[in-house]
């Protein structure tokens, strides 16, 4: 990829048909790097693009189950505002594809560098990648399968009414009913294995004949193998390319970019009450602020992690610097702090994070991307995200005192 600071994007010229030959499908596995030429600004407005949709994905992945409707129109929502192909349009679409191949390797480039920043990356591309499969028209689909080297053939209508009793007797999850409205591809032995060991589909002849809602699965295996390969080799290239002055900023600072509300913009400071705390810790803080408002409560103390983490979270939904210092001062006082230790220990660092002392710096709350991959808790800690820093066994009993049901608990551990 080459890249230039004109204002003015140059481009290769190209007949109508020779860009349906360079993005001839709406969906890829991004096996091919561009290598146009492209300014800075449009660099930076694809990939911060992009990883506002991929920030999108984890979210919906979290709050929704991925096959619901309601998880579906979301990410179609986002996805038709950030001007990304969800689904197979007409031939003017060149410009959602062309963003979507160059911004995928952007975000590479970015998201290489570490293994927990490439797990990331590779979780959210997935998911991103199952959505828009199972968006694809029959036709569609097949055409992809082919684009994308797996040959994997739809069987007809006849063959499936033939082998409809073994289909049923082979297929876990699949009535009648479902099976004749079910679409079936037939796989070859080797790409259908996990499913083949796990007694969950029918073999004849030495081919699988796998439904629909389980093609996916190999896909996104088979897409899973082929990026998780080439983010490795792109992290072995990363020290050419941050020789690059111009590009070694942007791309550091897109792994840990924040792209949620701006709450340096104080326009809710004061718009909720102490006394409500406690009741929103409950309903609407996400669980790691519910974690640290609970441990406060309990030991009326948080270390010095916890109280940055969970100060500046408050002070992002709109308390202000004096209801701070009441909050943070009454709590400490029920535990082994009198109030003149409090003032000469503690009271500096909450006005500090207000921008009132030190550099008068005005902070910021963290993002989920500092949270998780900076400052990790150790012992007697309360900081940190639950799901990336919690024994898994420990998080599901949390869960289950949340009230959170079986089915939520499955996805969530899932996901993890």
């Amino acid at each position: 990829m080459e890249f230039t600071s004109s204002k003015a994007r140059q481009r290769h010229v190209r007949l109508a048909g020779d860009r349906r030959d360079l993005y001839p499908h709406s969906l890829q596995f991004y096996q091919e790097p561009p290598t146009e030429n492209i300014s800075l600004t449009e660099f930076e407005s694809f990939a911060v693009d992009r990883l506002r949709l991929l920030k999108i994905v984890e979210n919906l992945g979290v709050s929704y189950v991925r096959t619901s409707d309601s998880y579906k129109n979301k990410l179609e929502t986002e996805l038709r505002k950030l001007k990304f192909p969800y689904k197979a349009l007409a031939e003017d679409d060149y410009e959602a594809r062309r963003k979507d191949h160059i911004s995928h390797f952007i975000l590479r480039l970015a998201y290489c560098q570490s293994e927990d920043l490439r797990r990331w990356f590779l979780q959210q591309e997935m998911d991103l990648l199952r959505y828009r499969f199972n968006e694809l028209t029959d036709s569609l689909r097949q055409k992809f399968l082919e684009h994308v080297n797996l040959s994997f053939e739809a069987i007809s209508e006849d063959l499936k009414n033939e082998l409809a009793n073994e289909l049923y007797t082979s297929t876990p999850g699949l009535n009648m009913t479902k099976i004749k409205e079910q679409m079936f591809y037939k796989v070859g032995l080797s790409d259908a294995v996990d499913l083949f060991r796990a007694r969950r589909v029918f073999i004849k002849d030495g081919f699988a004949f796998v439904p629909l809602k389980d093609i996916d699965a190999i896909v996104l295996n088979n897409y899973r193998q082929k990026l998780s390969k080439a983010l490795a080799l792109t992290a072995r290239s990363l020290p050419s390319i941050q020789s690059d002055e111009r590009l070694q900023p942007l791309i550091n600072h897109l792994s840990h970019s924040y792209v949620g509300p701006d709450y340096s913009v104080q326009k809710n400071t004061g718009k909720i009450s102490l006394e409500h705390i406690d009741a929103l810790s409950v309903r609407s803080f996400p669980l790691c602020m519910r974690q640290l408002h609970k441990a406060l409560r309990d030991n009326h103390h948080l270390r010095h992690g916890g109280r940055m983490q969970y100060g500046l979270f408050l002070k992002g939904i709109g308390l202000t610097l004096e209801q701070a210092l009441e909050f943070w001062k009454k709590e400490f006082i029920r535990g082994k702090v009198d109030a003149d230790k409090f003032d000469k220990g503690y009271a500096y660092s909450i006005r500090h994070n207000y921008g009132k002392e030190g550099k008068r710096t005005d902070y910021t709350p963290y993002s989920c991307m500092k949270i998780i991959m900076s400052n990790p808790p150790s012992q007697g800690d309360y900081h940190g995200c639950p799901f990336r820093h919690s024994d898994p066994e420990l998080l599901k009993q949390k869960l289950q005192s949340y009230k959170i049901p079986p089915s939520g608990i499955t996805q969530v551990r899932h996901i993890l």
